[in-house]
């Protein structure tokens, strides 16, 4: 599909400029001026003006409020330390706002419909990414900005071709569609692609053929699969693209535990960083989009570990990030999330809630996520398999009668009262929450109204708004960046 359109009907958004607080920013004077910061938010310092050369747009998919919260916990808790996105709310050095995620057809979004409504600026249906439901085609946010003349990246632990990092750079109908999604990656020539999902532009795994890998290279970029090669990659000027896993990156619960993954895949800071270091070489700044995916799949699977591990990893990654912007001053960082899921918290436990402490403590000695544990039980497993398995994961000594309840769910003879929460995946987190004490809603994205944080030149607009709506974020993102003109 093209990327030059911005719909199949002659939709022009550059003939479309937001009413409101939007519009009145970029029209006018900056409500910051002078150099440095101002309330704690960096500003360009060139003329007053609220234009930022650089845009980093970080998502932590599927975050609730209590993924947050608790990564806060276990960072000060385990490594004495706070977690850099509360620190930032705590020392006042970001605007903290609230954001309206639904989509065109539920209030309850998929990451697809929530990232393209920040790519494109338009609610689309559950699934779609940048596709109108009558089949409008509208140009996604990378695109515009490589076509202004700035650097373009992508970064990841899920699929690269997944739905959060398509949402800001591909046209398809659905989300599925990850081999065409590589196919467009190619065609759009965008600088930085970091993530997994090598599968999709593999010879040997596209239903085509198509060796993605050859094509890139061809076309000069440098084509990375190693921790070290990345690493190798380093202070070129080629454009990069990086897969370091057939599907999405292991957890990191499970990469700290293991040597191979240690050695071989990248941690996202450590993407990020790069990416970082190669976009900011252009003398047009950059548009570069971080996801912590994975929290969302832990969050999927109820899976204590791998959710708050993940969360502590993207937290490492916007340490990267804000310590890039504070020390420029000509960069708008964005940080949210694109949907709660499954809610999941720390609970009272205990005379006056006194053992909810120790007992959140005990995730630190997790050496595997559950997803690990349930890959090699099944209806065959006995009770000493499962016991065995989930004591070497964790050091705890499950009972008998849950073992017993974990072997009926892998049989299919479990049901719970809630149906949805019979599956092996719900019955370990119950299993868990006996000795941890977090515990979930369900297993499924929610409505929840999600954290904005933001900070850097146009960051004030979220400040004055406190609360926004996901299309309003594409429309903050152009005027900041100050290209407008290259929407259709």
């Amino acid at each position: 599909m093209s990327d030059k359109k911005s719909t199949k009907n002659g939709f022009n958004r550059r003939d479309f400029l937001k009413a409101g607080a939007l519009s009145s920013l970029f029209a006018g004077p900056a409500i910051l001026t002078g150099c440095g910061t101002t309330d704690g938010v960096a500003t360009n310092g060139s003329n007053g003006s609220s234009k930022a050369k650089n845009i980093i747009f970080l998502v932590s998919d599927g975050m609730s409020t209590g993924t947050l919260s608790m990564a806060d916990h276990m960072m000060q808790r385990q490594y004495n330390k706070e977690s850099t996105w509360m620190k930032l709310y705590r020392e006042n050095r970001a605007h903290r706002s609230l954001m309206d995620m639904a989509s065109l057809d539920s209030i309850v979004t998929d990451s697809a419909a929530a990232a393209a409504s920040w790519g494109c600026g338009n609610r689309l249906n559950n699934g779609s990414l940048n596709i109108g439901p009558n089949e409008e085609e509208f140009r996604p946010v990378l695109p515009i900005f490589r076509d202004a003349g700035k650097a373009t990246g992508l970064v990841t632990t899920t699929e690269v071709t997944h739905a959060t990092p398509a949402g800001f750079s591909a046209n398809v109908p659905q989300r599925g569609m990850q081999d065409e999604i590589a196919e467009q990656y190619y065609e759009r020539d965008f600088d930085v692609i970091l993530g997994g999902g090598y599968r999709h532009f593999d010879p040997d795994e596209r239903e085509d053929g198509r060796d993605l890998f050859a094509d890139f290279e061809a076309k000069g970029y440098q084509v990375v699969r190693s921790k070290g090669q990345l690493m190798n990659y380093r202070g070129s000027d080629d454009k990069v693209l990086g897969t370091f896993y057939r599907g999405h990156v292991p957890y990191t619960t499970d990469h700290m535990s293991i040597d191979e993954y240690k050695e071989d895949i990248p941690t996202l800071a450590e993407m990020t960083e790069v990416a970082l270091e190669r976009l900011s070489g252009n003398d047009q700044g950059f548009l570069l989009q971080v996801e912590g995916g994975r929290v969302d799949h832990a969050a999927h699977g109820n899976d204590v570990a791998g959710l708050i591990y993940d969360q502590i990893a993207f937290d490492e990654a916007i340490a990267k990030c804000v310590a890039f912007a504070e020390e420029r001053g000509d960069t708008l960082v964005v940080i949210t999330t694109d949907h709660g899921n499954a809610n999941p918290g720390l609970n009272g436990i205990g005379g006056g809630y006194r053992d909810s402490n120790d007992m959140f403590d005990r995730i630190q000695q997790f050496k595997h996520t559950n997803s690990w544990i349930l890959s090699e039980l099944n209806e065959d497993s006995s009770h000493s398999d499962i016991k065995d398995r989930i004591y070497y994961a964790t050091e705890i000594d499950i009972k008998d009668k849950e073992a017993e309840a974990l072997l009926k769910s892998l049989k299919g003879d479990y049901e719970a009262l809630y149906r949805a929460r019979s599956r092996p995946s719900a019955v370990i987190s119950y299993i868990l929450a006996n000795y941890v004490a977090v515990n979930w809603i369900g297993s499924m994205h929610t409505s929840d109204y999600v954290e904005l944080a933001s900070l850097g030149p146009g960051s004030e607009y979220l400040k004055e708004k406190g609360f926004v709506k996901n299309t309003e974020m594409f429309d903050l993102m152009v005027e900041t960046a100050g290209v407008r003109d290259y929407v259709s």
